[in-house]
């Protein structure tokens, strides 16, 4: 019997699809296709956060829904995935930062964020987050405005520290635990994973047909009339063989976990990121230097904010993971090269960079740790919304770039997939992600003016 759908990619997107639709929807003979072990390009390379904290309600909807389903999951299995609603904590040392802040907080309420506490006073009632127990923390978004307060909750930040923007329902998961879930049910209600690349997608009277995979065993030829293409960093690509032009780019992004034997990331604190731009500190001399290397030279100037890290592992566990995307990308990127290749240079940079939110972190400085490189791709769109749903050729789908929220946005991102190929009513969100969205003239003239994508 020919499978109900082929499946290009076994990342966390297209794990996902399988599972809704094999243990969900209780579908037969899906196919499963991933040229490497799965979940092992990118989706294991993840931060393992999650935020319901956009700039736009379709946003802010999609990954409501997703955390929805994330809680769920995480009752129905004793919390294996190890869900937490720590937070992220957003900090200033600018006025008129936090002024914004409380507009974007005003505004994120109606996107349907939470509602907003701000707090001027000392004692004021803020409580932050001391539980791993995800329901004992509130949602929507508390707002520091009192310097005392803030020195009191959150002593090692810097004391230039104006204003902190908690959001709360977000935190940190157990990626690699996630995907093992999902894809163990989906094993188990008759799922097949095949290891090969697919190399061609037939098409007969405008419609999908075949799969053809290159496996190490040979060539095999697949008769399917549904292709999802869920492949991550190689969506391009994929997408050509369907001679479908996708409008995407890919990121690369690096993280690196290194000890913290001081503690000076409290093992309690949320995800902590610095709201804004970045001078790296460096003294005349090595200005100097710096500067006198055309290569180097950048290193001297403002970086852009958003540089973040999180405490890493329970018990006795000493790791942060840190990271920084102070590096600007090419829109027209399309490869992705693997292994990833490393700047032994990013840790130092981003340690920097972390030490004007945390300055306990410069005694690092002195003699830099041992620090554990990694990092993958975020394929994104121009507006860094995801693309789910059909493809102009009839039983063709696509699911694929989540950028940096694809842990976060799988199980909602899934569904949604899932509704277009069965045929179930559609979220309100959903023209949001439909890849036809690009040929409405209206929205190609609102890409002119979209300028906050959201990504950290």
């Amino acid at each position: 019997m020919p499978p109900s759908i082929v499946i290009c990619g076994a990342g966390i997107a297209g794990v996902a699809v399988a599972h809704q639709l094999a243990v969900i929807h209780g579908w037969r003979d899906v196919v499963l296709v991933e040229a490497g072990d799965p979940l092992a390009l990118t989706s294991d390379k993840s931060t393992e956060c999650y935020r319901n904290w956009w700039p736009d309600r379709a946003m802010v909807a999609l990954m409501n829904r997703s955390i929805e389903r994330l809680e769920a999951l995480a009752l129905g299995s004793a919390n294996r995935i190890r869900l937490n609603r720590r937070g992220y904590l957003y900090a200033t040392a600018d006025p008129q930062r936090a002024a914004q802040w409380r507009s974007q907080a005003n505004q994120a309420t109606v996107h349907g964020v939470g509602p907003l506490r701000i707090h001027e006073r000392t004692d004021a009632d803020y409580q932050p987050t001391l539980s791993h127990d995800w329901r004992e923390a509130p949602d929507g978004v508390d707002l520091l405005l009192d310097p005392d307060l803030i020195r009191r909750h959150f002593p090692a930040l810097t004391p230039a520290t104006v204003a902190v923007l908690h959001v709360r329902r977000c935190g940190w998961l157990s990626a690699q635990q996630l995907g093992a879930l999902l894809l163990e049910e989906a094993r188990a209600a008759g799922v097949t994973v095949i290891r090969g690349q697919v190399t061609a997608v037939q098409q007969t009277g405008g419609r999908v047909s075949g799969v053809q995979i290159a496996t190490p065993a040979g060539t095999q030829a697949i008769a399917t009339a549904r292709f999802v293409n869920a492949a991550g960093p190689h969506l391009a690509a994929v997408g050509d063989l369907l001679e479908v032009d996708l409008p995407v780019h890919n990121q690369l992004h690096l993280k690196a976990a290194f000890a913290d034997p001081l503690g000076v990331v409290p093992r309690h604190a949320p995800l902590l990121i610095w709201g804004d731009p970045i001078d790296l500190g460096w003294s005349e001399a090595e200005q100097a230097d710096l500067r006198a290397d055309p290569e180097t030279a950048w290193l001297t100037e403002l970086l852009p904010p958003g540089v973040h890290c999180r405490p890493e592992g329970e018990g006795g566990s000493q790791q942060v993971l840190l990271l920084w995307d102070y590096h600007p990308h090419d829109r027209h990127n399309r490869t992705a090269q693997f292994p990833v290749p490393l700047d032994d240079s990013f840790f130092e940079i981003a340690l920097r960079g972390m030490s004007v939110m945390l300055p306990g972190l410069r005694t690092y400085l002195e003699r830099l740790p041992r620090a554990y490189l990694d990092g993958g791709y975020y394929t994104s769109t121009p507006e860094n919304r995801p693309l789910i749903g059909p493809l102009p050729v009839e039983g063709a789908f696509v699911i694929g770039a989540l950028a940096g929220y694809g842990i976060m946005a799988a199980l909602a991102a899934a569904e949604l997939l899932a509704a277009h190929i069965i045929g179930e009513p559609l979220p309100d969100y959903a023209a949001a992600f439909h890849p036809n969205r690009y040929a409405d003239p209206a929205y190609q003239r609102q890409l002119a003016y979209h300028s906050d994508s959201g990504q950290l």
